[in-house]
């Protein structure tokens, strides 16, 4: 098994360029990095079959696809059993709004990004989460800036 403690600078290199550029050709990887080819791809392969990097992804604007407006969204539910907290899952996955949903510690139960384009908007997607049967408390918060900002692969 493959660890940080065990990437070169190349490797951070790799990682570093396809973070920013999935991609990215091969030739043209090998030549930012500043490795042949070949060595460039076993390097790649590996990082590949040891987990490190688990996929290549479409940098997707979700201002575009739901809406500007980003909202986290704290949702607390009646009962934490495993049961109530599956079917809460299973009941916005699908919402097309939400674009990162955690299980958390705390006060709350779960952690909603979701992206809408106005208060109307955002008030249909909180009919939506109310609506499922075990929530029992809901609190929002809305992105004023985004400063940082690292899609992590799913």
């Amino acid at each position: 098994m493959l660890h940080t403690t065990d990437l070169d600078v190349f490797d951070q290199k790799i990682i570093s360029e396809l973070t920013a550029n999935g991609r990215l050709s091969w030739r043209d990887l090998a030549e930012k990095i500043g490795l042949s080819l070949s060595p460039t791809i076993r390097r790649v392969r590996r990082l590949e079959q040891s987990g490190i990097i688990r996929g290549y992804y479409a940098a997707v604007d979700q201002s575009r696809l739901q809406g500007a407006i980003g909202v986290f969204i704290h949702v607390a539910l009646e009962h934490q059993v495993r049961e109530a907290l599956a079917l809460f899952e299973r009941s916005v996955e699908g919402i097309a709004e939400i674009v990162g949903g955690y299980q958390i510690t705390g006060s709350s139960d779960y952690l909603i990004h979701a992206m809408v384009r106005d208060l109307p908007h955002y008030q249909k997607l909180l009919d939506s989460l109310t609506s499922v049967e075990g929530v029992s408390k809901i609190q929002s918060n809305f992105v004023v800036k985004t400063f940082v900002h690292r899609p992590l692969p799913a």
